[in-house]
């Protein structure tokens, strides 16, 4: 292994998350299932094992593929959304939380100078670990996650108060898997631009959104993801060195071990509402919504 690849984002490999080889889709548009011309493939090549780096989704489809087939693997959870069951922390994940913080660093200047309300769609269809923690890491007033429901008029009354009812920074982030207000009317837009719309409507302050797409997705990785990233590795290794197959490497309080891939198919794993991260912006007086779903 290179040392340059640690400072390297994406994958060199060429991989992709497309293409169900059980619905393999042909040259007439239809599908079929070539799930045995892939282990026939493997074995063919001589692969002693695989190590499977991905989310939740990989691993299903992973453990569906590879399970019959007497092919050992392990599992390295591998995604910026951190929603693969089974531990605290997924490779990317930190990374893409730099890259929220460093955005909303940048767009408060812009709020306070022009006393304008930013709102940042981020990442997350599924839950909301990258708009909580990097919510949290960049002073965020309001955080809204697919984990939880909120009141637009609840919102709304929340600015007014910490603004003292007139125009000042406000700083919204918002993750892209939240319903959109229940007045929005327009038929195509983020949902980031839904909810600037709607809460400088009842708070007339000058809103502005900014979606930060696939941006948080590039770039050379955070130093954690780098250290966490190794880690896995040596423990993938070490695992089938061992003998064990279908297991998931995962990191629980500082230590990584692994676990039954079974625990990872039940994902997408959610933000707990209990949890230390919640209570922390509770604590912090950022609006984070009205009930549970």
């Amino acid at each position: 292994m290179r040392g340059d690849l640690l400072r390297t984002g994406g994958t060199f490999l060429g991989t992709t998350t497309k293409g169900d080889p059980f619905a393999f889709p042909d040259a007439i548009g239809q599908t079929r299932d070539r799930s045995g011309d892939v282990i026939a493939r493997l074995k063919q090549l001589g692969i002693d094992a695989l190590v499977v780096i991905g989310g939740d989704g990989s691993m299903r489809l992973f453990h569906r593929l590879l399970a019959p087939s007497g092919i050992p693997w392990v599992g390295v959870p591998k995604t910026i959304d951190n929603d693969v069951p089974g531990t605290e922390y997924a490779v990317g994940f930190f990374t893409a939380i730099e890259v929220v913080g460093e955005a909303l660093d940048r767009l408060s200047s812009t709020a306070a100078s022009h006393r304008r309300m930013m709102v940042l769609e981020v990442m997350g269809r599924d839950s909301g670990f990258i708009a909580l923690f990097g919510g949290i890491a960049g002073g965020a007033d309001v955080i809204l996650m697919p984990e939880m429901a909120y009141d637009i008029d609840a919102v709304a009354a929340h600015i007014k108060r910490i603004t003292d009812n007139r125009p000042s920074a406000v700083l919204v982030v918002v993750a892209e898997g939240i319903k959109r207000p229940p007045d929005d009317r327009r038929t195509g837009g983020s949902v980031g631009a839904a909810i600037a719309h709607a809460l400088e409507t009842r708070t007339g302050i000058d809103a502005r959104c900014t979606v930060l797409g696939h941006v948080q997705r590039g770039g050379s990785p955070a130093m954690f993801d780098r250290l966490l990233a190794s880690a896995f590795g040596v423990k993938a290794v070490d695992l089938l060195a061992s003998g064990q197959s279908g297991r998931l490497v995962v990191w629980r309080s500082g230590v990584v071990t692994g676990s039954p891939i079974t625990e990872a198919a039940l994902g997408p794993r959610l933000v707990p509402l209990e949890g230390e991260m919640i209570h922390t912006a509770r604590g912090l007086g950022i609006y984070l919504g009205e009930i549970s779903r």
